[in-house]
């Protein structure tokens, strides 16, 4: 088998392995709401070999609308001192834990699903990114502290796998200041 056929094989298998991805069955969308640090980060994306070295932990605040949609806000602190920021507007489906929103900033579409979470604790999020007709998988693991156990961080690794995203795209993310509010 050729490296490419090699690589068409894990991207096929990604895909499908998350199409059969289910948000947990015991969603809580309140529960869900407030800070959290963004401290794993697993994709089958190309711009992930080239951009992983650089990235860092930042944070994300998640805000429950009375309309049972989710606001997702993140930032992170640059090395130069400036403040990335990104904003989405998650809504909900018909499954609780699952949501979809379109990245104007990437020009994608997201199906997003909470498939784990202790939600004073961790939340493991599995996204569906599609541009045109390729889809990239994303794993993030978001905790409520800055640090985690080496027993989350496996299951995070675990779960990525199982995803069909390679070894070496499964990244636990260096801790960083903070950016300060906007």
């Amino acid at each position: 088998m050729t490296v490419a056929m090699k690589m068409l094989c894990v991207l096929l298998c990604a895909v499908f392995a998350s199409a059969e991805v289910m948000p947990m069955t015991d969603f809580d969308l309140e529960k869900m709401g407030g800070k959290w640090y963004l401290i794993g980060f697993a994709t089958n994306a190309k711009w992930f070999v080239s951009h992983r070295a650089n990235m860092k932990m930042g944070t994300a605040v998640l805000v429950p609308t009375g309309e049972g949609d989710l606001d997702l806000a993140y930032a992170n602190l640059q090395s130069d001192g400036s403040c990335w920021r990104m904003s989405h507007l998650a809504k909900k489906t018909e499954t609780p834990g699952r949501f979809v929103f379109h990245s104007q900033r990437w020009a994608n579409d997201n199906d997003m699903r909470v498939v784990d979470a202790k939600f004073d604790d961790y939340a493991i999020v599995h996204t569906i990114k599609t541009k045109g007709d390729v889809s990239e998988v994303l794993n993030k693991l978001y905790s409520r502290t800055a640090e985690i156990t080496d027993d989350l961080k496996e299951k995070f690794r675990q779960f990525s796998l199982d995803t069909g995203i390679l070894e070496e795209h499964i990244a636990i993310l260096p801790a960083n200041g903070e950016c300060s509010a906007a």
